[in-house]
């Protein structure tokens, strides 16, 4: 049986063994995102994501029909860890334990996860100025440059893009109930 189920929305995120960085150098980032885009994209719509030095958030929405999702991820991972290991000389794993996922069936929390995955790196102290921050996929939504993710829908969650800059600007506070931290 598969964790993941068809036409669901899931928080997923997964951080560094000992809590040690799963990204060292821009090369690293990029890479993983072009696994996701190899192994995610056909299984599951994107909707945004955040990767940090020792963690990572994304935002998924299973397509139907998605074959073997939850194997997809672990591809995915396993690729990573490999490449990973084998460019700086390590054994072992990589990642703290099998990647975690949490259903998201409101839209409101849908609203409350995208501005605490664009958020984190601010939150973490990582910089300044979210905004500023390249491997968070907030600039690719505001942008007009083509991409995979699901630009508009996460737009239409706050009803235009405008709303949707003032609401990271604003940067609420997390409703405290929510299970969104990976800390």
């Amino acid at each position: 049986m598969d964790f993941l189920e068809e036409t669901y929305f899931y928080h997923i995120f997964n951080r560094g063994n000992n809590k040690q960085d799963i990204f060292k150098e821009d090369e690293n980032y990029y890479y993983f995102l072009k696994l996701v885009r190899k192994y995610i994209l056909p299984i599951a719509d994107i909707y945004c994501y955040c990767l940090l030095k020792n963690h990572f958030h994304l935002l998924i929405q299973i397509k139907e029909n998605a074959e073997k999702p939850s194997q997809a991820f672990s591809n995915m991972f396993n690729a990573y860890s490999k490449a990973f290991n084998k460019k700086y000389e390590r054994v072992g794993s990589l990642f703290q334990r099998p990647f975690k996922r949490i259903r998201i069936s409101e839209e409101k929390y849908l609203k409350q996860l995208i501005l605490y995955i664009h958020l984190n790196p601010e939150n973490h102290r990582i910089i300044d100025n979210f905004e500023n921050y390249k491997f968070s996929s907030y600039n690719s939504i505001i942008s007009p440059k083509p991409t995979a993710l699901k630009r508009t829908e996460v737009i239409d969650f706050f009803n235009d893009i405008e709303n949707f800059k003032l609401v990271h600007r604003q940067r609420k506070p997390i409703n405290e109930n929510l299970d969104f931290i990976i800390e």
